[in-house]
């Protein structure tokens, strides 16, 4: 009965985290030119997005990639999800996913375009790839703060900013900045919660757990 009201409350991650997993073994048996094709269809690219395609807006958050690192990705989203939902809900693990995942990615192709519009980019950045759950991840990420006892958020706050920043100097692309950009939509939304809310409880010997991996795949996204 216990697992059956923790699974209930688990539904929005076993769902999505079911609908990746067909998607990652879906374009494990494609070949490598199909695999290119239909992730520059589900990319939130330039090209995609100023021809309407805004479908890709929900599309890009449904495909991880191939091979053993998205699986790994994968596992840990698993992780990051649980404890998010099982903190926040359902309803809030969406919203902070879809603030982090949608806002960074709309900021990030209105610098890319007036980059290429300036000449400050190549054309070529119109049909680049821009697909995955990164984005999304970095600001439940970053939304955690919430859950933290008040001693330690000083920490998260400082902390996560400065490997994104980091990672935008040592990689240089414009996912870096959406990374930095979605940590920051995620820290900002959990310090509205921790205003609108109590304490939190502390956290179970699972949830310490989930958060240690959650750790684990942010630093993995951010400088990997």
């Amino acid at each position: 009965m216990t697992d059956s009201v923790g699974l209930r409350r688990l539904r929005i991650t076993l769902g999505y985290t079911f609908l990746l997993l067909i998607s990652t073994t879906v374009l494990a048996f494609l070949s490598d030119p199909t695999v290119d094709q239909v992730m520059l269809r589900a990319s939130t690219n330039l090209h995609n997005l100023l021809h309407g395609h805004i479908g890709t807006l929900l599309s890009s958050a449904f495909f991880i990639g191939t091979g053993l690192e998205a699986w790994l990705i994968l596992a840990a989203l698993g992780a990051l999800l649980a404890l998010t939902e099982m903190r926040f809900g359902g309803r809030r693990l969406v919203g902070i996913f879809l603030a982090g995942h949608v806002g960074a990615t709309l900021i990030v192709a209105v610098g890319l375009w007036v980059g290429v519009r300036e000449g400050w980019l190549p054309d070529s950045i119109f049909d680049a790839e821009d697909v995955g759950i990164s984005y999304g991840a970095m600001a439940l990420i970053g939304a955690l703060v919430a859950v933290l006892p008040p001693r330690f958020r000083w920490f998260w706050y400082i902390f996560w900013p400065l490997v994104a920043v980091d990672g935008v100097f040592v990689g240089q692309t414009f996912t870096n900045v959406g990374h930095l950009l979605s940590v920051l939509i995620g820290l900002s939304l959990g310090f509205f919660m921790i205003r609108r809310r109590s304490a939190p409880r502390p956290l179970s010997i699972v949830e310490c757990g989930w958060l240690a991996v959650s750790v684990i795949l942010g630093g993995s996204l951010l400088l990997g």
